[in-house]
C-alpha cells in the first residue's frame, strides 16, 4: 500500500471507487468488474480508467485478477461506501428538504457531495430526518464505511406466486425513473407476481387492486426482497 494518507483522496480517486462499489453490487456477487465498463459508466476513455486503477491498486484500494477484473479491498470498499454515504444524505436533503423531484437528483448530489465539509453533511442527514435509505431506495453507509445488507434480487428473478416489497433502483436516468414511479413500483411498494410469460417475457402485477404489466427489461432495473 502507498505511504499516502487516505484522507489525502481526490475526489476524482472517489468518484472511481463509488463507481466500482455500484457496480459490484448490482451486477453481480464475486465483486469483480471489468475495466470496460468501468469506463462506459463513467463515460471515460480505456486508457484514462487503466492509469486510476493502477493509482488506486499502488493505493491498495482495489486488486486485479486476469480475466476477471478489478475489485475493492476491504479498504477501497469502505472508502466507496464513505463517499456513497454523503452522496445518498445530500439525495435526501435535496428531496426532502427542497423538495426537488427524486428522478434528477442523483447527478447534483454526485457534484455537490464533493465540496462538503463532514459539519455540512451532519447538519444536511438531521434536517432531511435521519433517513436510512435514498430517495431511490439505497441503504446510507454509516460513517465507519459498513452498510446495511438487504437481501433483495432483481425483480426479473423472482417466481410467479411471489409476494415481494420494492427495495430500490438499478436505473438513475430520470425518464425511466419517473415511468417506474408512475407504475407505482417506488421504494416500500408491496406486490404480488402473479405471472411470468416464458422466454423473458413480461410480469403480470397486483398492486394493492391495481394491475400491471412489467417487460423483462424494466423488471431488470428494480430490487425487491421476497416477503
Amino acid at each position: 500500500m502507498s505511504d499516502k494518507p487516505l484522507d489525502d483522496l481526490n475526489t476524482r480517486m472517489q468518484v472511481y471507487l463509488a463507481k466500482i462499489y455500484r457496480l459490484a453490487d448490482f451486477n453481480n456477487s464475486s465483486g469483480f468488474v471489468t475495466t470496460s465498463a468501468l469506463a462506459d459508466t463513467l463515460f471515460v476513455t480505456a486508457p484514462a480508467v487503466n492509469r486510476m486503477v493502477n493509482r488506486l491498486k499502488e493505493a491498495g484500494l482495489l486488486e486485479h485478477e486476469p480475466y476477471r477484473g478489478i475489485r475493492l479491498t476491504d479498504e477501497g470498499r469502505r472508502e466507496a461506501l464513505r463517499h456513497l454515504r454523503v452522496q445518498r444524505i445530500v439525495e435526501c436533503f435535496l428531496v426532502n428538504v427542497m423538495k426537488i423531484d427524486a428522478a434528477v437528483v442523483h447527478e447534483e448530489a454526485n457534484t455537490i457531495s464533493l465540496t462538503l465539509s463532514d459539519v455540512l453533511v451532519q447538519r444536511m442527514y438531521e434536517m432531511a430526518g435521519q433517513p436510512r435509505h435514498c430517495p431511490h431506495g439505497e441503504p446510507i453507509p454509516l460513517p465507519d464505511g459498513t452498510i446495511e445488507d438487504i437481501g433483495d434480487v432483481f425483480l426479473s428473478q423472482v417466481t410467479a406466486g411471489s409476494r415481494v416489497v420494492v427495495t430500490r433502483m438499478r436505473t438513475r436516468e430520470q425518464d425511466r425513473l419517473r415511468y417506474i414511479a408512475a407504475l407505482g413500483l417506488k421504494p416500500g411498494t408491496s406486490l404480488e407476481v402473479l405471472h411470468i410469460a416464458p422466454f423473458s417475457g413480461p410480469l403480470q402485477l397486483r398492486i394493492n387492486n391495481e394491475y400491471r404489466i412489467v417487460g423483462n427489461n424494466l423488471a431488470e432495473l428494480i430490487r425487491v426482497r421476497v416477503l
